[in-house]
């Protein structure tokens, strides 16, 4: 037997595992807080229903390990009303999602973004 073919399947495995990280990298590179804020928005609408609006969402800095972007959809998505909350993670993924939430904006910020 070829000694070729004994090195194949590391090669693959090595071949494959790279394309696998430039792919990871590349989302990670190219991902924007609006792609992420819009991605979840749609969400939004369509569990909310009727009412709702693209622009009853706003997004904050992740406060835990591995959550990037925290976004909160609601019709007051910075009051103590009923909202939706999503976790997200770097690579746009949902870490968690809190459904309907009414726990109000994180401690020691403002209501509201400031831009």
């Amino acid at each position: 037997m070829n000694r070729w073919l004994w090195w194949a399947p590391l090669v693959l495995l090595i071949t494959g595992l790279a394309v696998w990280g430039f792919r990871l990298g590349w989302i990670a590179a190219t991902i924007t807080e609006t792609d992420v804020i819009t991605t979840y928005a749609k969400r939004y609408l369509e569990a909310a229903g009727p009412g709702a609006a693209l622009s009853d969402c706003v997004a904050y800095p992740g406060r835990d390990r591995g959550v990037w972007l925290v976004v909160r959809c609601g019709p007051d998505p910075s009051g103590s009303g009923g909202r939706y909350e999503y976790h997200v993670n770097r690579l746009g993924g949902l870490v968690a999602s809190g459904g309907l939430s009414t726990r109000g904006a994180p401690a020691g910020r403002a209501a509201m973004p400031q831009t």
